[in-house]
């Protein structure tokens, strides 16, 4: 007697959930993870699990939501075959990503989306972390239009803005790019990185101090950011925005609050004034950043 491969059990399971009505088009299915926990398997049998679903139309990914029931169980056929090709395997990639998170990219899963086998992928992309390189030179592709804004300040705002954008965009993006110490070769992330530098040319400023300046910004941003991703992955893992867990989270703060051990933190418990937004956070930390930048701009100027 043939066993049935663990995936497919898994895919059955949601199948039937989907078919009975328990989950209705556009609600989320279990992420990778989920499955993970939900079941005890390894990441790679829920990645073939939701790659199963997929090809029979039955979900598809929404970026910053993750994979849902599709509103038609003919929404895949009738969606016109992708060509094979590195570009469109890269912008595949991006919005599987941006919908399950980097833990759910595998070639396999990128091959269930074009219906073709992962060798076929090889002969595109040599391996899981060139298409992550590529992935991310895409994003990077792109950088801020209009005229260059006057003074390095303005221009060093743009630049970090842009930054924070794409990192809010693709939750992913942070981690991938996360080496300071051990960059990547990608000539569109090269490219941002000039464009601080030329920010900063002519103030004055050693070449060490100038890279300093790029690396703290980079820094900043990406450690924000990472708190973007475990967002979106804490969404797709509890069902819950941020807002319904602090709901959700309110008996035990209250109850931590009432043992008066913290008398400063507790005073923000009582007030609805502050609330934790992370680009407004993003924007506390980088003027405070600048201004250190600026008193090092004024130092260096000549007496």
């Amino acid at each position: 007697m043939t066993t049935e491969p663990p995936y497919l059990r898994i895919a059955g399971e949601i199948r039937r959930r989907i078919e009975s009505g328990e989950l209705a088009p556009g609600d989320p299915v279990p992420s990778t993870r989920g499955i993970t926990q939900e079941w005890g398997v390894a990441m790679a049998t829920a990645t073939k699990a939701l790659g199963a679903l997929n090809q029979e139309g039955l979900v598809r990914a929404v970026p910053g939501v993750g994979t849902v029931v599709a509103e038609s169980g003919r929404e895949r056929a009738t969606t016109p075959a992708r060509q094979l090709s590195r570009e469109h395997i890269v912008r595949t990639a991006i919005e599987l990503v941006d919908a399950e998170g980097l833990a759910a990219l595998s070639m396999r899963r990128i091959a269930t989306e074009f219906d073709t086998s992962t060798m076929a992928l090889y002969r595109h992309v040599p391996s899981k972390g060139e298409l992550v390189r590529l992935m991310a030179e895409a994003v990077f592709g792109s950088g801020p239009t209009g005229p260059r804004p006057a003074g390095w300040r303005p221009h060093l705002e743009r630049e970090a803005r842009w930054l924070w954008k794409q990192y809010a965009r693709h939750p992913w993006l942070a981690r991938s790019m996360a080496g300071l110490t051990r960059p990547m070769a990608s000539p569109n992330a090269m490219l941002y990185t000039e464009r601080v530098l030329a920010a900063l040319a002519g103030l004055g400023l050693t070449p060490e101090q100038m890279l300093h300046v790029h690396l703290t910004i980079l820094g900043y941003a990406q450690g924000i950011a990472m708190a973007v991703e475990l967002e979106s992955q804490a969404r797709q893992d509890s069902g819950m925005t941020a807002e319904e867990w602090m709901t959700s989270m309110e008996s035990r703060m209250d109850a931590i609050q009432a043992t008066a051990a913290y008398p400063v933190l507790s005073t923000f418990f009582g007030t609805d004034d502050f609330e934790l937004e992370l680009g407004t956070l993003f924007e506390f930390g980088l003027a405070r950043v600048l201004d250190g930048v600026e008193g090092m701009v004024e130092g260096a100027k000549p007496v």
